[in-house]
């Protein structure tokens, strides 16, 4: 499902069952499951399901880092096994750097991608940590910097697309 943020960036996000070798559609991969074993440009998080990052502070510049190809137009997937905890829990934290703002991105996300998204209230929490770290510096992985958007926009305003693609 293609999700568009409120800045205008979008990325795909998808269980591993739309796994799909072939997919032109796709710059590149951030998985949350080790069993995507991509083949193309990608990196895989270790990520427990159900649970948070093994380490946070690499999983926030992995976002990041694919946050800003998307932002330059890349076309990046995010996945995990199921595309809902820890899937919607990235999507969140792409959200903050879209300018959602921080309270109110899982609710975001749960509004446009998926109901059942973030599973735990620990991944919850997550993206609130992640929204602090992010806003105390921009983040530079090769050339992507990413600094979230500074007009934060009142609750409903900030709309967001998906589409099935």
């Amino acid at each position: 499902m293609r999700i568009r943020f409120p800045d205008g960036t979008s990325v795909t996000a998808c269980s591993l069952a739309e796994r799909r070798d072939d997919d032109s559609e796709r710059d590149f991969g951030l998985y949350l499951d080790a069993r995507w074993a991509p083949t193309w440009p990608a990196e895989v998080v270790d990520w427990p399901d159900f649970g948070l990052p093994a380490s946070r502070e690499a999983a926030a510049d992995q976002i990041v880092a694919a946050f800003g190809r998307a932002r330059n137009r890349e076309r990046v997937e995010v996945g995990c096994l199921g595309g809902l905890g820890r899937t919607g829990t990235v999507l969140a934290c792409m959200a903050v750097l879209a300018g959602v703002p921080p309270a109110e991105a899982v609710a975001w996300v749960r509004t446009n991608y998926d109901v059942r998204a973030v599973e735990t209230e620990e991944q919850a929490d997550w993206v609130a940590w992640f929204a602090a770290r992010a806003g105390t510096q921009p983040r530079r992985r090769g050339r992507h910097e990413i600094r979230p958007e500074s007009g934060l926009r009142a609750a409903g305003s900030g709309t967001g697309t998906r589409s099935r693609e």
